[in-house]
């Protein structure tokens, strides 16, 4: 950003915490608390008349919620620029996540300390990102846990048995349990029993997901 003060907004709905969050930054020399807003109507009405680069935005607001309020900022043209810090007493991972792909350059526990807001104000006002050591620490939790997620094996053969994967297939070719079991030379209470476990296995519901599963990892053909 230019070079001058940062126009800060403050929003959230406890006086006591805009009046404690604004002591903060009052005798900071290179920002500027243009306002403070208790929710997301009045938030509109401070940066249609002040000029704003960060907004301080607490989650749990009457009305829209804050990341509700942040899809807002983001998605309007006039208002897009402006970058917000989420400071919430919210730290589940939800919030957070919810909270970055709305547009949140920053996040910070409502703890946090005032060198630490300053630095957040500044990075963020620079078009870096921000999240404290807490934050960061379950972000990272989570990309780690969706790597997980993507490597681990979706193929049939590496979840089912040989025998599963063969019954699967028969049921998703039409046949009904009296005729797999015919065919295998095995009990229909036998082949109910693998059906239920391939389903338990691959996390399905119904026969209708079986075939569409067998459909869909080229086990079948239409």
């Amino acid at each position: 950003m230019e070079h001058g003060k940062i126009k800060v907004l403050i929003v959230d709905d406890h006086r006591i915490v805009r009046q404690g969050i604004h002591s903060l930054l009052e005798d900071c020399q290179w920002i500027e608390v243009v306002g403070e807003s208790p929710d997301g109507s009045d938030m509109m009405r401070m940066i249609r008349h002040y000029p704003v680069n960060v907004v301080l935005l607490d989650i749990n607001l009457p009305g829209p919620s804050g990341i509700e309020l942040l899809r807002k900022l983001k998605s309007q043209p006039e208002t897009s620029h402006i970058e917000v810090i989420i400071l919430s007493m919210f730290t589940q991972e939800e919030y957070i996540i919810d909270a970055i792909k709305a547009g949140a350059k920053g996040y910070l526990p409502k703890n946090t300390s005032r060198n630490e807001l300053l630095e957040a104000i500044r990075a963020v006002s620079e078009g870096q990102e921000y999240f404290s050591p807490l934050i960061s620490s379950i972000i990272m939790k989570t990309i780690v846990k969706d790597k997980q997620e993507e490597t681990q094996s979706d193929k049939p053969e590496d979840i089912l048995s040989k025998r599963e994967i063969e019954i699967l297939i028969l049921f998703a070719q039409g046949l009904s349990n009296s005729e797999i079991a015919d065919k295998l030379y095995i009990s229909i209470r036998t082949v109910e029993s693998h059906k239920n476990h391939i389903l338990q296995k691959l996390g399905l519901r119904n026969n209708v997901d079986l075939v569409k599963y067998a459909i869909k990892h080229r086990l079948v053909e239409l």
